[in-house]
């Protein structure tokens, strides 16, 4: 967004497409269109499958109607002796049924009640006492593709006065014209009531989907664009469905996100200011190493007792600094792992976070005899040191001290290949909020005021090693334990060793 101007109200007006982009969004149809195709489309084929039935049962209706005209007509001929109904009646009756002649089966005589006209074969024979469903959706879709103009069918229908059945022979032309007509008027009523049902659904759905569809596709497409604006965040409207969740879950997937980007760009700044400090500060401890070489040369025995220590101290803290002055790669050197002993690299911690006897805070190891892990020196010191500092400092700010309460435990053991640490201390214990985020820098952090990079480093480092590292719950204090397997053994390269030897 250019300085100086204001945000748009819509989101979608927010952003403009992409140039690379605007010819596939114009060819590409909306979801509005297809909704509206897929409305259109479901509406007629529900009419189809009316239609279908409507025009069968049509058909019915019309046979039947003609078979009861003539079962009418039946009785007024019959009633009359034989010989005794005039001709122009008869044809008279025959055209009001719309029939060519009419005849009765009683017993094994069939007799012919009225005829005129009669053509001289019968196209199509139609028993309407057994008609299935599926049979006369068939022959009214016959009747209205395969007519001919001087078809003639025979409908068989049920008989007056105890007869077998009542049989009439009529043009089939007729039939096809009342059909074609009503289903001329069903297409025109299903059109009418299809584009109604179609606008009504189609702006149902347009309203309760496609609109908040909308809604949330532009606040995605601006957030994208300025991800730390938190006024892009969308806003909640209310629903109680699925579309609601969807914008409750964005919206907290949105907090997040600007809330980390904001977090990473103050990171990068406080890495650039780290970077600055670093580099100075390097140049003090090389300084400073120099006078810790002319210390080394002073006869005192307690110069000579301390000066080694002290240029091990100082080479760490170089190599720390260096390590922060490289940290362009974003990670940690992978460890260059050896076989190590456990306990002198806990007196070398103990040694590192100066708590000598006039320092309250009882500090007691129980390791196993000769353990031994596979590890690199440098990073499980620096594990063990953070962990254990983060006890001190918990343990300070307590005020007075009793060696009795105050105490730092650290117990090792090996369970198969894998060597497991435990540094517990007798300490209040990690908050609920310090446990969200227990292992994430500036956020894990165990006290006031901590920065929570201590435990972050030794979580990355414990990582690299393949291990864990995590806090046991249900313990007096805070217990962080650490597992550190042994590397796989490569057999191809063990047995090169061993001949060799």
């Amino acid at each position: 967004m250019e300085p100086g101007t204001e945000p748009a109200s819509d989101p979608v007006a927010q952003i403009a497409p992409r140039p690379e982009q605007g010819t596939a969004r114009n060819l590409r149809i909306g979801l509005s269109g297809k909704l509206l195709f897929l409305t259109i489309l479901f509406v007629m084929v529900a009419e189809v499958l009316i239609y279908v039935p409507s025009i069968a049962n049509f058909r019915l209706n019309w046979l039947n109607d003609r078979l009861a005209a003539a079962h009418t007509a039946a009785l007024v001929l019959d009633a009359a002796p034989s010989g005794m109904v005039p001709e122009s009646l008869a044809k008279q009756i025959l055209k009001s049924i719309g029939a060519r002649g009419v005849a009765m089966k009683m017993g094994d005589q069939r007799r012919l009640l009225a005829a005129a006209d009669m053509p001289s074969k019968i196209d199509q024979d139609i028993d309407m006492r057994h008609m299935s469903a599926w049979r006369a959706m068939i022959d009214a879709f016959e009747t209205l593709l395969f007519c001919m103009p001087d078809d003639v069918i025979r409908v068989v229908g049920a008989a007056p006065m105890g007869g077998d059945f009542l049989e009439i022979v009529l043009d089939e032309v007729p039939l096809r014209k009342a059909m074609l007509t009503f289903s001329v008027n069903i297409l025109l009523l299903s059109l009418v009531i299809s584009g109604i049902t179609a606008m009504l659904v189609f702006f149902a759905l347009h309203y309760l989907l496609v609109r908040p569809m909308w809604r949330i596709t532009g606040n995605m497409i601006a957030f994208r664009a300025d991800p730390e604006n938190p006024s892009l965040i969308i806003p909640k409207s209310g629903r109680r469905d699925e579309i609601g969740t969807a914008e409750e879950e964005l919206a907290a997937m949105q907090r997040e996100l600007a809330s980390m980007l904001h977090q990473k760009n103050r990171l990068a700044a406080l890495g650039l200011a780290v970077s600055k400090i670093n580099h100075d500060l390097r140049n003090l401890l090389a300084s400073a190493q120099l006078f810790s070489d002319q210390l080394s040369t002073l006869p005192d025995p307690k110069v000579q007792r301390f000066a080694p220590k002290l240029m091990r101290a100082l080479e760490r803290a170089i190599a720390f600094c260096q390590s922060t002055l490289s940290y362009g790669a974003a990670q940690e050197p992978p460890p260059e792992r050896k076989t190590l002993e456990v306990g002198p690299l806990i007196e070398e911690v103990h040694e590192a976070l100066g708590l000598g006897l006039d320092v309250p805070i009882r500090w007691i190891v129980a390791v196993e005899r000769d353990l031994k892990v596979d590890a690199d020196h440098d990073q499980l010191f620096r594990v063990l040191v953070n962990v254990t500092r983060n006890a001190v400092q918990v343990l300070e700010a307590r005020g007075a001290h009793d060696p009795a309460r105050d105490q730092i435990r650290i117990t090792g053991r090996r369970e198969g290949s894998v060597v497991v640490l435990e540094v517990s201390d007798t300490g209040p214990g990690v908050s609920e909020k310090a446990r969200a985020h227990l292992f994430q820098a500036f956020q894990g952090s165990t006290r006031a005021g901590g920065t929570g990079l201590g435990l972050a480093i030794s979580a990355e480092l414990v990582r690299a090693h393949g291990g864990e590292i995590h806090l046991v719950p249900g313990t007096i204090g805070a217990t962080f334990r650490i597992t550190i397997p042994d590397r796989a053994v490569d057999l191809n390269s063990r047995r090169d060793e061993r001949a060799l030897a």
